[in-house]
């Protein structure tokens, strides 16, 4: 994906940070972003002899230069907090620390500076902090994704559509959309994986357009697609959202941070400030106990297939394929698998229990059936 126009200097930051890792594949991370293994290592260069300058076009000057004009602790604090109107005395802190300030202050000195010039109240400071919650052990175990309410702007609504990592909270995607069709988070997941790989599994909810209402037929079309990828699909319990409780963070976070300071004029106007704040909250702003998510993130090595290949089930499946209504038949025992699996191949091979077959679609089991049921 080519750099865009005017995100350029957030999409340098975010490839620039994710190529110095070890151990990631340098040359298949250029081809995602859409340059070349020359521009990579230069701007590589660049960011470790000059920082964030040093990713800035050569004929444009720096914005500022903080570490060549000292100016006085309490000035640098408010100039954060005025970039980052949400974050408190931690995140200002730690924020000074990541750019190389001496002599930082304790967080609730930060807090009393941001008291004196009415930047927050008592209250808002005592709000209760949420509990820890657990993780995977890896990146790309497991992608949290869900819509967020959606927003009014000026020539419709905006339905933001996020993707957190749930290792590193990394945000993988954050797409301005214009509806919660299948069809539109299938193209914005394609450029996510293509930029980020494929996850291992994805949890959402149970509400469309990658959930169903009938739990004897939980796959939509969308999440056919996902399991034809080798992505594995789980769905949070109904009724609590605390399941993708990182997720449901991050729209806190967005909706501060972002969506309740401005008003936006249309779907791009929204993207560009979606993409711009993404980098700074992969890479800038501090999380609990984890420093930046990109501290923690490497893109997937399992890589984004554009033509899906026919799936081998291998010797001893039993291979049908489901009709238009959504139905397969074996020794004259039907079987709903749901439309989404419509003209899809599927394969049955027996279960440990005698008379009973899994219903494998591709390397995943989608449904049982009992042949004992029946014969009674």
């Amino acid at each position: 994906m080519p750099w865009s126009e005017r995100s350029i200097m957030s999409q340098r930051g975010e490839f620039v940070r994710l190529f110095a890792q070890e151990g990631v594949d340098r040359r298949e991370l250029c081809r995602r972003f859409g340059i070349s293994p020359t521009t990579g290592y230069r701007l590589l260069a660049r960011y470790r002899q000059e920082g964030e300058a040093g990713l800035a076009d050569r004929s444009r000057r720096p914005l500022r230069s903080p570490g060549r004009t000292p100016a006085p602790m309490e000035v640098l604090v408010l100039g954060v907090r005025k970039e980052n109107p949400a974050w408190g005395g931690r995140k200002i802190r730690r924020r000074l620390q990541d750019l190389g300030h001496q002599g930082v202050p304790s967080a609730s000195t930060i807090t009393a500076v941001l008291h004196r010039n009415g930047k927050i109240d008592a209250a808002a400071s005592s709000e209760p902090r949420a509990l820890e919650r657990f993780e995977r052990a890896a990146p790309n175990e497991l992608w949290q994704m869900d819509y967020k309410g959606h927003f009014a702007i000026l020539t419709g609504r905006c339905h933001p559509l996020t993707v957190i990592d749930d290792h590193s909270r990394y945000a993988v995607g954050l797409r301005a959309c214009g509806d919660q069709r299948e069809g539109t988070v299938q193209a914005a997941l394609t450029a996510i994986f293509r930029r980020y790989g494929l996850p291992d599994r994805m949890l959402m909810d149970n509400g469309s357009p990658w959930g169903s209402s009938r739990p004897e037929h939980p796959y939509t079309w969308l999440t056919v697609w996902l399991l034809e990828l080798g992505v594995a699909i789980s769905h949070g319990q109904p009724y609590h959202p605390q399941t993708q409780g990182k997720d449901e963070r991050f729209h806190r976070t967005l909706q501060a941070e972002v969506i309740g300071r401005r008003a936006f004029r249309d779907l791009a106007h929204c993207q560009r400030r979606f993409d711009d704040w993404r980098v700074v909250y992969n890479t800038q702003r501090p999380h609990e106990a984890l420093a930046t998510p990109i501290s923690r993130y490497q893109p997937s090595r399992r890589g984004f297939p554009e033509t899906i290949e026919p799936f081998d089930y291998g010797p001893g499946a039993i291979v049908r394929r489901v009709d238009e209504g959504g139905w397969l038949s074996f020794r004259n025992c039907p079987v709903k698998l749901g439309r989404a699996f419509t003209h899809r191949r599927v394969a049955l091979r027996p279960s440990q229990q005698h008379g009973c077959f899994d219903v494998f679609f591709c390397s995943f089991t989608v449904a049982q059936l009992d042949l004992r049921e029946t014969a009674q």
